[in-house]
């Protein structure tokens, strides 16, 4: 059997080919000593496919808890018996929370909201959310509302909402044992939309969650199936009151891994370090990250857990010499 780097190297990095789930999986068993080699290579092939420059985005809840949905790492869920409660940000918060965002470097501002799908109050609050954001700060506009019908995806088209985040989590094989209240499917479907609308497709997921290696490898090529721009990458933080609450930390060894096996399986994809890369790798290893694959952050806090305070980030990323991405003067 040939070594699955030197495979990558020729198909991944001279290519711009992804590797197909056994060559994921070969990566994701590679032994300790090889994961520095891994990171360098999953660096040259950012470099080669994406660029130098990393992407910053800010994210704010729009609406916090209360959701009716179960999946099982999430304190927003209103079905278990977590600290976080249900709550509104008008839009006034809205306009404040992207200048601060703006102010940090960062060309995307997220809108969040913990739904199962918008209802038309939420879908009216959105719409004039982004008309007022783009009226004041000069920053891109991202939301992640859930799933969508295709007039809503049309309306958030239309509103001026340029990337839709809706993460499918998990492997399709191992959806079921993470969310029962809605389907695999159903993600996968508002995605297809999102695309066909013309809005830039996020889709990522956590790792960690007591899945395998195979179905990790098997989520990978399916998120390559649907040709994100980006797939943010969150590590669990088992979170008080939800079921995955007792869960262990994901191994930091098994994260670079992941990092690099997702780097080589999406080669020109914008690859997005998101929650909990602080509790499961440190600055070490998110540093290591960033030059091993990774060249977007979200900066700030995340919906429900503290991330490091945007100056520690900005510095890293200066620090390690990492351009950050400007938005283009014609916006």
């Amino acid at each position: 059997m040939s070594d699955i780097l030197e495979l990558a190297r020729t198909k991944v990095l001279t290519q711009g080919i992804g590797l197909d789930k056994e060559e994921i999986l070969q990566v994701l068993q590679l032994e300790e000593t090889r994961i520095s080699e891994l990171l360098d290579l999953a660096h040259q092939v950012r470099l080669r496919w994406c660029g130098e420059e990393v992407e910053v985005e800010g994210i704010v809840s729009l609406k916090t808890g209360g959701c009716p949905e179960d999946c099982h790492f999430c304190s927003q869920s209103g079905l278990f018996e977590s600290p976080v409660r249900s709550a509104w940000l008008d839009i006034q918060g809205l306009i404040e929370a992207a200048k601060q965002t703006q102010k940090s470097g960062a060309t995307e501002f997220c809108i969040v909201a913990a739904v199962k799908g918008p209802d038309e109050r939420l879908m009216s609050q959105l719409e004039q959310a982004v008309a007022a954001i783009k009226a004041e700060v000069e920053i891109e506009v991202a939301a992640s509302v859930g799933i969508l019908t295709q007039e809503q995806v049309d309306r958030l088209k239309a509103a001026g909402v340029h990337r839709y985040n809706h993460n499918l989590e998990t492997a399709r094989s191992y959806f079921p044992k993470v969310v029962t209240t809605h389907t695999w499917e159903s993600r996968r479907d508002t995605l297809k939309m999102v695309a066909e609308s013309g809005m830039e497709v996020c889709s990522g997921g956590i790792l960690g969650m007591g899945e395998s290696l195979e179905q990790r490898a098997e989520f990978a090529i399916e998120l390559a199936e649907l040709n994100p721009t980006e797939v943010p990458i969150n590590f669990l933080d088992p979170r008080p009151g939800t079921p995955f609450a007792d869960y262990e930390v994901m191994d930091s060894k098994d994260a670079l891994r992941a990092v690099g096996a997702f780097r080589l399986a999406l080669p020109r994809t914008m690859l997005r370090f998101a929650g909990g890369r602080e509790l499961t790798l440190g600055d070490l290893g998110t540093e290591q990250g960033l030059l091993g694959g990774i060249n977007a952050v979200i900066v700030g806090n995340y919906l429900t857990t503290l991330g490091r305070p945007m100056e520690q980030d900005l510095d890293m990323l200066d620090r390690l010499r990492l351009p950050i991405k400007v938005l283009n003067s014609s916006i």
